[in-house]
């Protein structure tokens, strides 16, 4: 198993381009295990003065999201949250949404 990050988003401003599969997500890595990957992205978005935010992943073939799973300060205190995660509970979540 291994999970590729490119380096990490520190603001909106690094969002994916629209027409991706997650256009309001920031690619956040690849979750690899034997012949299956999965891009995994972050999306984020202002609700009051908190930020939310839920996980993509996507494939050749197949797009899966999480509920608004996140609520934290700021942009930053999301992303923190998410690298909480370990490669394994990724794959458990991903799982989890069938």
């Amino acid at each position: 198993m291994e999970v590729s990050q490119p380096a990490a988003a520190s603001s909106t401003s690094s969002m994916s381009s629209p027409g991706t599969p997650a256009p309001n997500g920031r690619h956040l890595g690849d979750l690899t295990r034997s012949d299956t990957s999965w891009q995994v992205y972050l999306e984020t978005r202002p609700q009051g003065q908190l930020v939310s935010g839920r996980v993509h992943f996507v494939s050749a073939g197949a797009h899966r999201s999480t509920g608004w799973i996140f609520l934290e300060a700021s942009d930053s205190d999301t992303l923190n949250r998410f690298n909480e995660f370990s490669p394994v509970e990724l794959w458990k979540l991903l799982e989890s949404l069938g």
